[in-house]
């Protein structure tokens, strides 16, 4: 499946907004999961072939030219119109999607798959915990949009600095506290102080929590542990990991994932 970019807007100095249309998202299939997400298919600089591509021919062209996949979870889709909303975080001039999405203007292609999801805010609970950095942005975002009135939701998002905020929208109750990390002598540890300095509202609560990896799993423990969360329930993964490009995250994120078990 591909689809075409419509336009492009700089939502922060970290966040580019793409908004697609045509191509074949005549045939997209929407989800009933608020983190559902594309996995997309970028083409490195040096390769010539045009999308839409046979992914099983070009995969055959070798490392150095071969398409790069990378998962974006779906800001919105406007299933009357057929338009699709994917916001890219920004990190430089450093890997694949990132610097498609700089350069991207009206008319190109992306080719991608999906949707997929496994996450939509539990109805049955009290109130709704999220917390994560700007890669959780969308995810975050497009969940806690999806709650009514009467629900309540305390979201910690980590960002550099309140250029990097963006508002959220919902007609439930929000509790959103930003955490900046120029403010911060050991941003690595913004997320977890912030949450366990939290007084924890009464009932029943479910979890999304995404992120840089060891944040991710340093506030896993302390849920898991202290707060006797169970994970099997909860919606927690990292989506990175600090000084690891996105390929040799790639490699050893089966491994950390395997070890994160012993956590508990």
């Amino acid at each position: 499946m591909f689809a075409e970019v419509l336009d492009v807007e700089r939502i922060t100095p970290g966040l580019i907004r793409v908004r697609f249309g045509g191509g074949d998202l005549h045939e997209f299939e929407s989800t009933e999961y608020t983190d559902q997400y594309i996995n997309g298919y970028f083409v490195p600089p040096d390769a010539n072939y045009p999308v839409p591509f046979d992914l099983d021919e070009v995969r055959t062209l070798g490392d150095e030219l071969r398409p790069r996949p990378r998962r974006f979870t779906v800001r919105k889709w406007d299933e009357e119109a057929k338009k699709l909303t994917i916001d890219f975080v920004i990190h430089g001039d450093v890997g694949f999607a990132g610097p498609w999405a700089k350069r991207a203007v009206p008319g190109d292609k992306l080719q991608f798959k999906g949707p997929n999801g496994s996450y939509s805010p539990n109805p049955e609970v009290d109130w709704h915990l999220f917390a994560g950095d700007e890669t959780a942005i969308p995810g975050i975002s497009a969940s806690v949009e999806s709650l009514g009135a009467g629900s309540h939701c305390v979201v910690f998002i980590v960002v550099d600095n309140h250029e990097f905020e963006i508002p959220i929208h919902t007609d439930a109750t929000l509790d959103l506290k930003w955490l900046h990390r120029d403010d911060s002598t050991d941003p690595s540890s913004l997320l977890l102080e912030a949450v366990r300095n939290f007084d924890f509202l009464e009932g029943t609560y479910d979890v999304f929590v995404h992120g840089e990896a060891g944040e991710v799993r340093e506030l896993r423990k302390y849920l898991v542990g202290e707060k006797s969360l169970n994970p099997e329930t909860s919606s927690i993964s990292p989506y990175w990991r600090r000084n690891h490009t996105d390929e040799a995250w790639r490699k050893v994120k089966k491994e950390w994932l395997a070890d994160q078990e012993n956590d508990i």
